[in-house]
């Protein structure tokens, strides 16, 4: 009975867990290129079991009993990185990319440590702060492949491999990041992810869209559907907690009285 109340609540605290995951997402429907999280349950690893009381016993001085095994618990949190649909804007100062899944506008930004690096996004929502540079609308700064890109004003043209033409000269050319495996990366907030030491990079495949933004790829029906079923499978495990807590409750003012 012991280790049931270990299992429900094991399982209670992954279902727990998995909510705010969906919570998340359905916050974020709304956020341009938002890519939605799901999480993955592995099988609990099993506990060495033992009696703390027998460690000095002949017959079993290790106090070893057996092993346990706590249900599930998260393994890990999985991102879905599938292109969401691109909305038309009209905006010359938006852009999206299309075709491509792992492809990234890349942005220069500080870390909590104070260093500059960069960073990746699929949000193209971008404009010039005061001196004429391409921002994100938290003000990073949109990296070209020559660096930091400056224009003269708003009335420019986007080519569909990210090069930059304003006036009839050749700017720029957005700096675009495609990875060949998604998984290596890592959201850090903000709409931002990063690379690790096992992401490695590929010719960019896709192209570049101006005056379109992308939407989130998180359906709503479904993350709705999800957490209905989350919270029936939290409620059963509470249910059950309830259930061996009160058997526990007889067995030790009842079964164990002496009389």
């Amino acid at each position: 009975m012991v280790r049931g109340l270990y299992t429900s609540g094991w399982s209670m605290m992954a279902n727990s867990k998995k909510m705010d995951i969906i919570a998340n997402n359905l916050a974020n429907v709304n956020t341009n290129a938002y890519k939605k999280d799901t999480v993955v349950f592995e099988s609990f690893p099993e506990v060495l079991t033992k009696r703390i009381n027998d460690a000095g016993s002949r017959l079993n001085p290790s106090g070893t009993v057996g092993t346990m095994e706590l249900s599930s618990d998260v393994g890990e949190v999985f991102t879905y990185y599938n292109q969401g649909v691109l909305a038309s804007t009209g905006n010359k100062l938006d852009f999206a990319i299309k075709d491509s899944d792992s492809a990234f506008f890349t942005v220069q930004a500080m870390d909590g440590e104070g260093n500059i690096g960069e960073y990746y996004t699929r949000d193209g929502a971008f404009t010039l702060n005061e001196n004429g540079q391409l921002v994100t609308m938290t003000g990073y700064a949109v990296l070209g492949e020559n660096g930091p890109i400056f224009l003269a004003s708003d009335d420019f043209i986007v080519e569909r491999d990210g090069t930059i033409i304003q006036n009839g000269e050749v700017v720029d050319r957005l700096l675009i990041r495609e990875f060949t495996d998604t998984t290596t990366l890592r959201k850090i907030g903000l709409n931002l992810v990063m690379r690790t030491d096992e992401t490695q990079e590929r010719e960019f495949t896709g192209q570049v869209q101006q005056g379109f933004l992308e939407q989130s790829n998180v359906n709503v029906v479904k993350e709705m559907v999800d957490m209905i079923n989350v919270m029936r499978a939290y409620e059963a495990n509470q249910k059950a907690l309830q259930a061996i807590d009160g058997t526990l409750e007889l067995a030790v003012n009842q079964v164990g009285a002496v009389k």
